[in-house]
């Protein structure tokens, strides 16, 4: 009998200080529904998050399955839900959930890090209601992206937890099939017990890399746990989204046993628990300031040092970022750095100029007419280079056969400097090399670039930036690792590094 499979999700990663989410930003995202899931899930280059391909492609290839989509929707990273958005989906997933009844199990696929304006475990409550509606004995797996928030009641809902293991994540795809295989296990009858334990430990998310470090050693650690252990059915550890400023903020570790085996669970997890607090003084990284960031672009721009490319992190978009700041933009211009390349500046009203005005135009460029907290106003005369509809296909990292829009779209060439700056019309972030190339930037001669983007970047400009070439700039905005410089008001505390005399109680689980 080919069972049928429910499948649903929710993407957003709330941040807090950010604007809230409108149903507008998931319309121009994706907003999907019914069979059109499953028409785009097996299409090419489909807008979904990446998961619902990657579920798709492996529940196909093993064994028949019959799919009861119901409702995709995902939005950039930005400040809560409104809280009526929020409960229309919720109302929409329910009766699409209860009218596909009966269903053998259920595939969610959501971020984990959202939040409404009037709910603050979002993601807790889709999974209780999706519980309720199908009761105790129908499998839920869930994927999550590793920078979510996790609750006790959302994993007290599911049966199996599956988070992303790659920052930046270029294994949706993987996780996804993972889930299927887990879908397969549990309807042939496996039963499972899951252990979990947060820890007051929140760092900047530049920290959570999974090459190199202190959050890479966990995930790693994670790995050996399922390879030499066959009661482990997953083990995850997330790194959270502290900018979400929420009770539920925190490193976390689930782990999954088959057989109900309980206290394999609980030994697993207290083991990675254990290991991350003790190597909590691990999470630091240096990053460079303004002044620093233009000396070394000259000696880069004059050809004394290898090419660079900086990450204004502090305005991240797929954080919750405007996409808008200008101090790095302001001081690279002024320091007349040669070579620079800026993306991707998002503008919708300047970007609407210069298709006005169209290509070759030479105007007065003002950026960020209407002012806000971090997004201060830029002048400069500028030349219009190129123009487009912002729309495309990925070619690497995170964004890899994913299409894309950015809206109408501009590369400026600012007067004096020569900076060319990439300005666009929705808020996405610089994380996919053909956002530059389409405007015909040849990357690999830049000699300078700046890429509004945290880290997934590094997927996708890893073939012209090695490692050593990648550096953070402290950048004001809604993304900046410095933690200290937010008003902190429902992260737990104490949580370290905020508060170095944090502790943990340790379970004692053995």
């Amino acid at each position: 009998m080919s069972p049928r499979i429910a499948i649903l999700g929710l993407h957003l990663e709330a941040n807090a200080f950010a604007p809230p989410t409108l149903r507008v930003d998931f319309e121009r995202q994706c907003l999907a529904r019914g069979a059109e899931i499953t028409r785009l899930a097996r299409a090419p280059n489909p807008p979904l998050p990446a998961e619902i391909p990657g579920f798709y492609a492996r529940m196909d290839a093993t064994g028949p399955w019959t799919p009861c989509p119901v409702l995709m929707a995902a939005a950039p990273p930005g400040g809560p839900i409104e809280q009526q958005v929020f409960l229309d989906f919720l109302d929409e997933m329910q009766r699409g959930l209860a009218a596909a009844l009966p269903v053998d199990g259920v595939y969610v696929a959501s971020h984990g890090a959202s939040s409404a304006t009037g709910d603050e475990d979002s993601d807790g409550t889709l999974l209780a209601m999706i519980r309720r509606l199908v009761g105790s004995r129908v499998p839920i797996v869930v994927t999550h992206d590793l920078h979510c928030n996790v609750s006790e009641r959302m994993i007290e809902a599911l049966d199996c937890f599956i988070a992303y293991r790659t920052n930046p994540h270029v294994d949706m795809a993987a996780r996804a099939a993972e889930a299927a295989d887990a879908m397969r296990e549990l309807l042939a009858g496996e039963k499972t017990a899951k252990a979990f334990l947060r820890l007051p430990l929140t760092p900047p998310s530049v920290t959570l890399l999974t090459a190199e470090g202190p959050y890479a050693d966990l995930v790693r650690d994670a790995e050996a746990i399922m390879a030499r252990d066959p009661a482990i059915l997953n083990a995850s550890v997330t790194g959270g989204f502290t900018f979400s400023d929420l009770p539920k903020c925190g490193i976390t570790v689930t782990v999954t046993a088959r057989g109900g085996d309980m206290s394999a669970a609980k030994r697993a997890c207290a083991q990675l628990a254990r290991r991350g607090w003790a190597e909590r003084a691990r999470h630091t990284r240096r990053l460079l300031s303004i002044p620093e960031a233009t000396e070394l672009a000259l000696r880069a721009g004059r050809g004394e040092v290898e090419p660079v490319i900086y990450s204004d992190a502090g305005d991240n978009p797929g954080g919750g970022g405007r996409g808008s700041t200008s101090y790095t933009l302001r001081a690279l211009h002024e320091a007349r750095v040669p070579g620079v390349v800026l993306g991707l500046f998002v503008d919708p009203a300047l970007a609407a100029e210069a298709h006005a005005l169209g290509e070759g135009a030479h105007f007065h460029a003002v950026f960020n007419r209407v002012e806000s907290e971090f997004s201060k106003r830029f002048e400069s005369g500028a030349r219009i280079l190129t123009l487009t509809d912002g729309e495309g296909v990925g070619r690497r990292g995170t964004m890899k056969g994913r299409t894309f829009q950015l809206g109408p779209t501009a590369l400026l060439e600012l007067d004096d400097s020569g900076m060319k700056v990439v300005v666009i019309s929705l808020r996405r972030q610089c994380h996919e090399p053909r956002t530059l190339e389409m405007h015909g930037i040849d990357i690999g001669a830049a000699r300078v670039v700046v890429v509004k983007s945290r880290g997934h970047f590094r997927a996708g400009f890893d073939e012209f930036f090695p490692n050593e070439r990648i550096h953070e700039v402290d950048s004001a905005g809604l993304t900046s690792p410095v933690l200290t410089n937010f008003n902190w008001k429902r992260l737990p505390r104490p949580t370290w590094p905020l508060d170095p005399e944090a502790t943990w109680n340790d379970p004692g689980w053995n």
